[in-house]
C-alpha cells in the first residue's frame, strides 16, 4: 500500500492513514484516523519521521478505510437526539452563543468550528446516546457573528429538539461539514457580505481567521486554508461547560445524594450477601445489581462507565474491567474495590470505594488510612485565585510519599454536568496540561489518590468536589481564595480506618462527612431496617 507522492514526501490520507518509513524497512505502515489526529500531534509525528529518515507527510484525499470497509461497515447509530430542558442546564442555548458571539468579537475571530461532541451538546442544550456511556451524538457546530449551525443526521431530531432549535440554529448534514467549511475559508462572496468585506478592506484589518480547537481534526485545519486561516486554542466552549452555573451545581448535589444512597444500599446488600447468606456472587453480578439498584432513581438515564467491580488482586489494576466469563469471585476476606458511576438528567456521578468485609491486614488499613488522609487534604484545601490542579497534587500524595509509596494515575479529573464524566481542560495531576488551566469557582472534579500492591490488593477513593470561594481572615494580593465542597455522600469502610494515623482534625473531618451523610440519604431507606442498620454502622462517630 505505500506509495511515494511525487514531491518525495510519503502521502498521508487526509481522513484515513500517513506513512512511515523507518531506516532499513520498508512498507512500514502506520495507520491514523485524519478526523481525529490534531495538527500538532501530527507535526511532532513529521518530526520524528524525518529524524528517522523519512520525507514527510503530504495530504491524500482518498479514504482507504472506507474502501476497505465496502458494504459491510456498521451503520452509523441512529438514537434520537433529546432537548434537556432549561431546569436541567440553567441556561439557554441562544445565551449561550451569544457568550460565545461576544468571545469572538473580543478576539477579532471570523468564527468558531467546534469539534469536541459533549461541547456541540452542551452549546445547544441537547443530548444523545450514540457513544456509550456519555450523552453525546455524532455532530458539529459553527459559530458566526451572525449565524449558528448544527451538523447532524437531521433523522434523529424529535420535533422537541427541531421546535428548540427554531430560526435560531440552522441545521445541516453531518457530512457537510468538510464542504462548508472550505467555503468558509473562501470569505464573504454573497452580496450581504460585499460591504462588510469592502469596509475590511478599506480599514486594512487583517484578514479574521477562524477558530478551532487544539484537539480538532487536521483535516479541519486544511479545509480551512491551514495555518494562514486558522487560529488553534483552547476550546472556548471547554473553558466555559467547564464553570458550572447555580442548576449545573445544585444537580450535581441532588444527583450525588441519590446516587450515594444507591451505593450505601448496594453495599449493604453485598455484605449480607456475602456474610450471612454466603451466596457466591462473581464481580459481574455484583456490578449488575448496583445498575438495578441505580436505574430505580429519579432522572437516571444510565451508567457514565463501564463499573470497575474488582476483588482481591484485581483491586490493583487501575482500570479493570470484569468481564462475564472470566471474572473473579468476590471473596469476602479480601479487599474489594467499586469504581462505579451513572448519568442522571441532572448530574454526573463518578465514586470509588474500597470495602473488606472480613479482616484487613496492616498494611491493607495503613494504606487505605494514608488515601484517606489525601483525599481530606484536596477537600479542605484553601488556595489563592490562579492555582491549578497541577499545584494542588502534591497534597493528595504527600501523606504516601512521606512513607515511600505512590499511585501511577492523575488525582483527580474535570466531570461534565450529564455529559462526559473525564471533562478537560481542569484536573488535578501532573500533566502538563493541567498547569495551564487554573482551577475556577463552579469546576467539578474528582478527588481520588489511591495505592496498588501489583498481585495483592489495590485501594481508591473518590469523591466528586465542586470548587468555591471562600472567606479568609486576610485576601494576600487582593486576591479571591478558593476551597471545594464536596458532593459525594458515601461512607467510608470503618474497617480499614486506622484511627492512630488520623490527625484530630481529621478525625473531626471524617466524623462531620458521616453526619452529612447520614442526615441526607437515611430519607431513602424507611423500611428498609438492612440498609439503615448498616448506614449507622458506618457512619457512627470514630
Amino acid at each position: 500500500m505505500s506509495q511515494r507522492g511525487r514531491n518525495g514526501k510519503i502521502p498521508c490520507l487526509l481522513v484515513t492513514a500517513l506513512f512511515l518509513i523507518k531506516p532499513g524497512r520498508q512498507n512500514n505502515l502506520k495507520a491514523i484516523e485524519m478526523l481525529v489526529s490534531t495538527p500538532l500531534s501530527l507535526q511532532l509525528l513529521e518530526e520524528k519521521i524525518k529524524k528517522k529518515g523519512g520525507a514527510g507527510l503530504v495530504a491524500e484525499k482518498t479514504n482507504l478505510v472506507d474502501a476497505v470497509w465496502g458494504d459491510k461497515r456498521p451503520p452509523r447509530p441512529q438514537e434520537k437526539v433529546k432537548y434537556l430542558p432549561l431546569e436541567f442546564t440553567g441556561k439557554k442555548s441562544e445565551a449561550k452563543i451569544e457568550d460565545l458571539r461576544k468571545e469572538l468579537d473580543k478576539k477579532k475571530s471570523a468564527g468558531l468550528i467546534i469539534s469536541m461532541l459533549d461541547e456541540v451538546a452542551w452549546l445547544y442544550n441537547l443530548r444523545g446516546n450514540d457513544i456509550p456511556y456519555n450523552p453525546v451524538f455524532f455532530s458539529y457546530a459553527i459559530v458566526t457573528p451572525t449565524t449558528a449551525t448544527l451538523y447532524v443526521d437531521e433523522k434523529k431530531l424529535t420535533k422537541d429538539v427541531r421546535d428548540h432549535l427554531g430560526d435560531t440554529i440552522h441545521v445541516r448534514p453531518y457530512h457537510a461539514i468538510l464542504d462548508d467549511v472550505k467555503m468558509l475559508s473562501l470569505g464573504p462572496t454573497a452580496e450581504k457580505d460585499l460591504e462588510t468585506s469592502l469596509q475590511q478592506k478599506s480599514s486594512k484589518e487583517p484578514q479574521r481567521k477562524f477558530m478551532i480547537s487544539t484537539k480538532a481534526s487536521w483535516a479541519l485545519s486544511l479545509e480551512l486554508g491551514g495555518e494562514e486561516k486558522v487560529d488553534e486554542l483552547r476550546s472556548l466552549v471547554g473553558d466555559k461547560k467547564a464553570v458550572k452555573n447555580h442548576t449545573e451545581l445544585e444537580g450535581m448535589r441532588a444527583c450525588h445524594i441519590r446516587d450515594g444512597a444507591a451505593l450505601t444500599e448496594y453495599f449493604a446488600w453485598l455484605e449480607f450477601e456475602l456474610l450471612e447468606n454466603k451466596t457466591i456472587l462473581d464481580e459481574v453480578q455484583a456490578a449488575d445489581k448496583l445498575e438495578q439498584i441505580r436505574s430505580k432513581k429519579q432522572h437516571f438515564a444510565g451508567l457514565s462507565f463501564d463499573t470497575i467491580s474488582s476483588t482481591g488482586a484485581n483491586a490493583a489494576i487501575i482500570h479493570y474491567k470484569p468481564e462475564p466469563d472470566s471474572c473473579s469471585t468476590i471473596d469476602p476476606k479480601a479487599v474489594y474495590l467499586c469504581d462505579s458511576g451513572a448519568q442522571y438528567l441532572d448530574g454526573t456521578t463518578d465514586t470509588t470505594r474500597t470495602l473488606h468485609f472480613g479482616t484487613p491486614t496492616p498494611l491493607e488499613r495503613r494504606a487505605y488510612t494514608l488515601v484517606l488522609k489525601g483525599v481530606i487534604s484536596i477537600d479542605t484545601a484553601i488556595f489563592p485565585k490562579g492555582t491549578s490542579g497541577f499545584a494542588l497534587d502534591t497534597l493528595a500524595r504527600q501523606h504516601l510519599w512521606a512513607e515511600g509509596l505512590d499511585y501511577r494515575h492523575g488525582t483527580g479529573h474535570g466531570v461534565g454536568s450529564y455529559l462526559n464524566v473525564h471533562e478537560g481542560p481542569i484536573g488535578i495531576g501532573t500533566r502538563v496540561a493541567y498547569s495551564e488551566v487554573p482551577l475556577a469557582a463552579g469546576n467539578v472534579l474528582s478527588d481520588e489518590p489511591g495505592y496498588y500492591e501489583d498481585g495483592n490488593f489495590g485501594i481508591r477513593i473518590e469523591n466528586i468536589i465542586m470548587a468555591k470561594e471562600v472567606e479568609t481572615k486576610h485576601r494576600f494580593g487582593d486576591k479571591p481564595y478558593f476551597g471545594f465542597e464536596h458532593v459525594t455522600m458515601v461512607p467510608y469502610c470503618r474497617k480499614l480506618i486506622d484511627v492512630g494515623l488520623l490527625t484530630e482534625g481529621e478525625r473531626r473531618w471524617v466524623d462531620g462527612y458521616h453526619a452529612e451523610i447520614l442526615e441526607k440519604t437515611k430519607g431513602f431507606f424507611e423500611g428498609d431496617e438492612r440498609t439503615m442498620r448498616w448506614l449507622e454502622r458506618e457512619t457512627a462517630p470514630l
